[in-house]
């Protein structure tokens, strides 16, 4: 499979936005020209959606169901996708970690020529990430064989879960159409849907916290209060971080509510101040119930991982290897020796320049606007944008107030990063999607132009969403050249060591050694050229391999037995 569907939306430069703008662009100019007939027509679908919309768990069963059913519906022209970039293979190996059981593997002894990006081998070889990802691999893998499938699974758990998030803000019919939009959007053409890069786990973990928000406030209950907790353990569990700029509004909430301060909520306010007992009760107890799990948990793994249970993923393996830090205001660290070239091409030639910039007011500005094209463009697409048009409108809205504010800061607290890519506003994909169908409300008053809009925008998705589809299904399916080797060395009898060869100034995006969690049982063990003295010790340890040496710098990489 091509990465069309994860480099076109991912950076926003593929002829699909330029197909989406004109077909907005034609939209917009119909609706002025629109007259009741043409809206009449263009009704039916909502009747529809209003009609379905009666039954509220059946709606969140149906979205939840729709994105990975139609994904699977087309394996025959769109494959299971292969992994790609650093963080998609790091994600496969604590997949595949998890899915043997262990939480780590043990260090193995030629380390050093299986140096990996996004990957420790101190105190343990394992992924850097947070482990949520990877277990979805690992529940794919387990359940049908392939770690995709924990994307889908988790897919299709999204979508449920931002519709009836959406449930809980706005009422039934605007919930069930919110639902598909993000089945539309996000649920089979979008690189959270084609790549192991996640997005859709902290999603999940933010519908959640959202959702729970005004069922708890409307009516407190236990179970509101362990779900709360839950959509935080998942954050935390998955981007930390995000999540905790996420808690910040929601805890405001929480404390408006008991201190009796009022809340507005979905045009009507919160209960009245709830008693201290009814708190604790419903908010205070079963958040830290769940807290305490999850966190005891992620202790437990920070300490069979990395070696102490307050040692968090992420911290070993830039200190070992990064030289920039995450944040702006931080400090960049000293560059450490690296065992090879293509570690500092990435670490100081292009993840040193992207901090750099990004702590110059140019740069700084230039990170801001990044990030606010990225909403429409890669959540909506241009098409879905038109209602924002009405923001100003919403912004009055008593309905949109906590939503408002929660994306503000949220958007200041993302600021923070010097680096950015879409899933790191995963998180608030249920709440963009609530201010866009608070949007689409205020546009279907502005008759007969506005209800024509809103109530096309959804057949004309489907239309777009068809004709990607036809696209991308046509275009020619080519493996990356980093599987055409692996499968044409797995095709061989026997086990086999490919030692692969970088030139220098290689492109530090694209590497090839990623192994197995168990290196040494797998068919094909992926190396490093670290010179002849090296390259035979090596060679040695594997005496019952058949050794190659791949070049990645020729177009078809070249394989050669390695020389003796």
């Amino acid at each position: 499979m091509d990465r069309y569907t994860a480099l076109g939306q991912f950076y926003g430069t593929t002829t699909s936005t330029i197909v989406d703008c004109g077909f907005a662009l034609i939209l917009l100019l119909i609706a002025f020209a629109a007259r009741l007939p043409v809206w009449a027509l263009a009704a039916k679908p909502a009747k529809w959606l209003r009609d379905l919309a009666g039954k509220p768990r059946r709606c969140i069963v149906l979205v939840g169901l729709s994105a990975p059913v139609l994904r699977l519906l087309l394996l025959p022209f769109l494959p299971i996708p292969q992994p790609f970039y650093h963080d998609e293979f790091s994600y496969l190996l604590a997949a595949d970690t998890f899915a043997s059981g262990r939480l780590a593997n043990p260090t193995h002894p030629m380390w050093i020529h299986f140096e990996s990006f996004h990957i420790s081998h101190f105190p343990t070889y394992m992924s850097m990430h947070f482990p949520a990802q990877g277990m979805v691999l690992a529940l794919g893998k387990v359940l049908f064989g392939h770690p995709w499938f924990g994307v889908v699974i988790s897919i299709g758990v999204m979508c449920a879960a931002i519709c009836w998030m959406l449930q809980g803000w706005l009422s039934p019919g605007w919930a069930l159409l919110g639902g598909f939009l993000v089945v539309m959007r996000l649920g089979v053409i979008g690189y959270w849907m084609n790549t192991y890069w996640g997005g859709a786990v902290p999603a999940i973990g933010g519908a959640l916290l959202l959702g729970a928000l005004p069922r708890l406030l409307r009516r407190p209950s236990f179970g509101a209060g362990l779900t709360l907790g839950l959509g935080i353990a998942i954050l935390e569990c998955s981007r930390p971080v995000e999540g905790l700029v996420l808690c910040v509004p929601v805890a405001f909430a929480l404390l408006a509510w008991v201190s009796g301060a009022g809340f507005p909520l979905v045009g009507k306010a919160a209960n009245i101040r709830p008693q201290l007992p009814v708190f604790l009760k419903t908010a205070v107890l079963p958040v830290a119930l769940v807290l305490f799990l999850s966190s005891g948990a992620l202790a437990y793994y920070d300490w069979r991982v990395f070696g102490h249970p307050t040692t968090l993923p992420y911290q070993i393996n830039r200190a070992f290897y990064a030289v920039s830090p995450v944040f702006v205001w931080q400090t960049p660290r000293p560059e450490p020796a690296y065992h090879h070239r293509v570690f500092h091409d990435f670490y100081v030639g292009w993840e040193l320049r992207l901090f750099n910039r990004a702590r110059t007011i140019r740069g700084f500005l230039e990170g801001v606007l990044r990030r606010v094209f990225t909403i429409p463009f890669f959540f909506f697409g241009p098409v879905l944008s038109i209602p924002l048009l009405m923001l100003p409108r919403v912004a009055r809205d008593p309905r949109a107030r906590f939503l408002l504010l929660t994306a503000a800061v949220f958007f200041v607290g993302m600021l923070g990063n010097a680096f950015f890519a879409p899933h790191y506003l995963a998180p608030v994909t249920g709440l963009f999607y609530a201010l866009l169908l608070l949007s689409m409300d205020h546009l279907r008053s502005w008759r007969p132009a506005g209800s024509f809009l809103v109530n096309a925008l959804p057949v004309l998705g489907l239309v777009l969403l068809g004709a990607h589809l036809a696209s991308i299904a046509s275009a020619p399916r080519t493996d990356s050249p980093r599987a055409r080797v692996q499968h044409e060395l797995a095709a061989l009898p026997g086990p086999q060591l490919a030692i692969v060869r970088y030139l220098p100034k290689g492109d530090p995006i694209y590497d090839w050694v990623y192994n197995a969690a168990d290196i040494d049982s797998a068919k094909v063990v992926w190396a490093r050229e670290m010179g002849p003295t090296s390259d035979r010790e090596l060679i040695n340890y594997y005496a019952h391999r058949t050794a190659w040496l791949v070049d990645a710098n020729t177009t078809p990489p070249s394989i050669s037995p390695y020389p003796r």
